[in-house]
């Protein structure tokens, strides 16, 4: 498989995929990158990801960027509660250390946690 086709329903342009927000490259980054690594196959990987987007077209949330991108997010966290590789708690805390970071963070600075 090459590199176009390892990116399935991505928008591109002549440099590569198109990213909307800067998290929408990293979830799926880091998706890779722990398949990668074995934290858990592609196959779980692809199965966990259709499922999401089956769910999200079941709830007849459109089939845009925006649908995709959260539906890979909520496979990767989906995938990482099963492993007990994130919990509730740590995923919170995460999140809360992320919201004021963003809130100490001047307009137009990078968030730094």
């Amino acid at each position: 498989m090459n590199e176009s086709e390892s990116l399935g329903p991505l928008m591109r342009n002549d440099d590569g995929p198109v990213f909307e927000e800067g998290w929408q490259a990293q979830v799926l980054a880091l998706a890779f990158n722990l398949v990668e690594r074995g934290q858990f196959s592609s196959v779980e990987w692809s199965e966990a990801l259709g499922a999401e987007l089956v769910r999200a077209k079941d709830r007849g949330e459109p089939d845009d960027s925006a649908t995709y991108y959260q539906a890979v997010l909520t496979a990767l966290e989906g995938l990482l509660h099963q492993q007990e590789s994130l919990t509730n708690n740590l995923l919170d805390q995460r999140a809360d250390a992320w919201r004021d970071a963003y809130l100490r963070t001047p307009h137009g600075k990078p968030v730094e946690l």
